[in-house]
C-alpha cells in the first residue's frame, strides 16, 4: 500500500497544502458527524427524546473538555516533532513521539479516575435539571470509562499527520465514525439501551480508532515509528508549553458551552430552560460542522509550516499561510449559503417538535452570522502555534473567549434570555480583527528568524 506521498520540504506548496488539508478536513467532518448522529438518534428515542437530548447536550462540553487533553499532547508534540524532522534530527523526533505516547497514557488514567469521581457535581453545576440528570449521568459515566481510547486515538493521530500521512489520519477518524454510525441504532433501539447504548457504541468506536493509530505508528515503514521507551521529562515541558494554546482553546470552548447551558437554564426557568438547552445542543451540533472541518484544515497545514520553519524556508511558509486562509474563507462562504438555505432540514433530523425546530433555525442563523471573520481567526491562531508563537496564539484565543464570556453573562441579564445567542458573532468579529492585526505585525520577524534554523 502506498502511504507516504508528501514531501513537506519540496512539494509544490499549494498542492501540498490541499493534499494535507482536505483529508484532515474530511476526517474532522466525519468525526463531527458521528457525534451528531449520536444526538440525532437520541433525540428520536420515543417519548423521552427531547429530555434525553438535553441531558446529553450538557455532557457534550464535558466530553470535549476531556478530549482537550489529547490536543495538549498531540498538538503540543507534533509541531515540535515536525521541526525536528525538518532539521534532519530523527532521533530527537522519535524521543518526542515516544514521550507523548507515555504522557497520554498517564493522563488517561488520571482523568478517568478524576472525572468519574467528580461527574455528579459537574452535571449538577453545569446545566442539568432534575428531568435530564439521569440521562446525562448514564452517558457521561460510560463515556468517561473509555477515556483512554478517545485520548489515544485523537492525540496520536496528530503524529501520523505531522509525518505527512494525512490520509492515515483521516482513516483513523473515519474508522471510528463509520463504526459508531453502524452501532448506534443497534445499541440504542435494537437492544433497547437508549442513552447508554449511544455511549457504549461511542466507546467501542474509539477503541477501534485507538488500535488502528497505534498499530500504524508502530510499523517499521514509518519515517519515525512509535516505541514505548525513552520517556524524557525535558520533552514533556516543551510539549506542554507548545500544547498549552490549543489545549486552552478547546478547554475554554468547553467551559463556555457549560456556561451557555447554565445561563439558558437559569434565565429560561423551569418552563423554558430545558427547551433552550435542547436548542443550544442542536445549534452547537451545526456549528461543529463549520469549526471542526476548518480546524482540520488548519491542523493539516501545521506540519507544512512547522517543517519549513525548522528547515529555514520562509517563502514556503508564506505560500502555505495564504493557501490555508483562502481555503478557510471559501469553506465558510459555502457554509454561510447552506445555513440560509438548508439549516431547517438539519434541525428536523433531531426532532419533530415544531417549536424547537423554529427556535433552533433562528438561533443557528444568529450564531453563524460572523463565520467569515472566524475563517481568518482560526488559521492565524493555529499557524501562529506552528511557528512557535505560542503566547500570541494563546492571547488571541483567550481574548475571543473573554469577549464571548462577557457577552454570555451580560446579554441575558441586560436584554433577554434569547439574546445569549448573539454572544458568538460578537466575539467572532472583534477577535478576528485583533488577531489579524497582531499576526501581521509578528509574521515578518518570525520569517526572518526561521532562517536561523531555530531549536524549540
Amino acid at each position: 500500500m502506498r502511504t507516504h506521498t508528501n514531501d513537506l520540504g519540496r512539494d509544490h506548496v499549494p498542492t501540498l497544502v490541499l493534499r494535507l488539508a482536505i483529508p484532515t478536513m474530511l476526517a474532522q467532518l466525519v468525526n463531527v458527524l458521528y457525534s451528531i448522529v449520536d444526538r440525532i438518534y437520541i433525540g428520536n428515542i420515543p417519548e423521552v427524546g427531547k429530555l434525553a437530548l438535553a441531558g446529553v447536550g450538557v455532557c457534550g462540553p464535558i466530553v470535549t473538555l476531556l478530549g482537550s487533553f489529547a490536543s495538549l499532547v498531540g498538538l503540543g508534540g507534533s509541531p515540535i516533532m515536525a521541526m525536528r524532522m525538518g532539521a534532519g534530527r530523527k532521533e530527537e523526533a522519535q524521543r518526542i513521539l515516544n514521550t507523548c505516547f507515555l504522557l497520554l497514557l498517564m493522563l488517561s488514567v488520571v482523568l478517568t479516575g478524576g472525572f468519574l469521581l467528580a461527574k455528579d457535581h459537574l452535571l449538577q453545576w453545569f446545566g442539568t435539571s432534575p428531568s435530564t440528570f439521569g440521562y446525562a449521568d448514564t452517558y457521561l459515566t460510560i463515556y468517561t470509562a473509555g477515556t483512554i481510547f478517545a485520548l489515544m486515538a485523537t492525540g496520536m493521530s496528530s503524529f501520523l499527520i505531522c509525518q505527512g500521512f494525512s490520509g492515515l489520519g483521516m482513516a483513523t477518524v473515519t474508522l471510528g465514525a463509520v463504526l459508531n454510525i453502524v452501532l448506534d441504532p443497534v445499541f440504542i433501539f435494537l437492544l433497547d439501551m437508549g442513552v447508554a447504548g449511544a455511549a457504549v457504541a461511542t466507546v467501542i468506536s474509539q477503541l477501534a480508532s485507538c488500535l488502528f493509530v497505534l498499530l500504524t505508528l508502530r510499523r517499521k515503514s514509518m519515517p519515525v515509528p512509535l516505541g514505548i521507551h525513552g520517556f524524557d521529562r525535558h520533552v514533556v515541558g516543551r510539549v506542554l508549553a507548545f500544547g498549552l494554546s490549543p489545549f486552552l482553546i478547546i478547554a475554554t470552548d468547553s467551559i463556555l458551552l457549560i456556561v451557555l447551558n447554565t445561563v439558558l437554564q437559569h434565565y429560561g426557568g423551569p418552563g423554558l430552560g430545558d427547551t433552550l438547552v435542547t436548542c443550544a445542543t442542536i445549534v452547537q451540533s451545526y456549528l461543529l460542522l463549520i469549526t471542526m472541518p476548518m480546524g482540520g484544515m488548519t491542523l493539516g497545514t501545521q506540519p507544512v509550516v512547522s517543517f519549513n520553519y525548522g528547515a529555514g524556508k520562509p517563502d514556503r511558509i508564506r505560500q502555505a499561510l495564504k493557501t490555508i486562509v483562502g481555503l478557510c474563507l471559501l469553506f465558510c462562504a459555502i457554509m454561510m449559503i447552506l445555513t440560509h438555505t438548508v439549516s431547517q432540514y438539519f434541525v428536523a433530523l433531531f426532532t419533530d417538535d415544531g417549536e424547537i425546530i423554529a427556535r433552533s433555525v433562528g438561533y443557528i442563523k444568529i450564531f453563524t452570522a460572523m463565520i467569515l471573520p472566524l475563517a481568518v481567526q482560526y488559521p492565524l491562531v493555529d499557524e501562529a502555534t506552528a511557528l512557535g508563537r505560542v503566547r500570541l496564539a494563546l492571547f488571541c484565543s483567550l481574548f475571543r473567549k473573554t469577549i464571548y464570556l462577557l457577552a454570555l453573562l451580560l446579554l441575558p441579564a441586560l436584554v433577554y434570555v434569547e439574546a445569549t445567542f448573539w454572544s458568538e458573532p460578537i466575539a467572532d468579529v472583534i477577535a478576528a480583527t485583533v488577531t489579524t492585526i497582531l499576526f501581521l505585525r509578528m509574521l515578518p520577524r518570525a520569517l526572518r528568524q526561521c532562517e536561523a534554523a531555530p531549536t524549540i
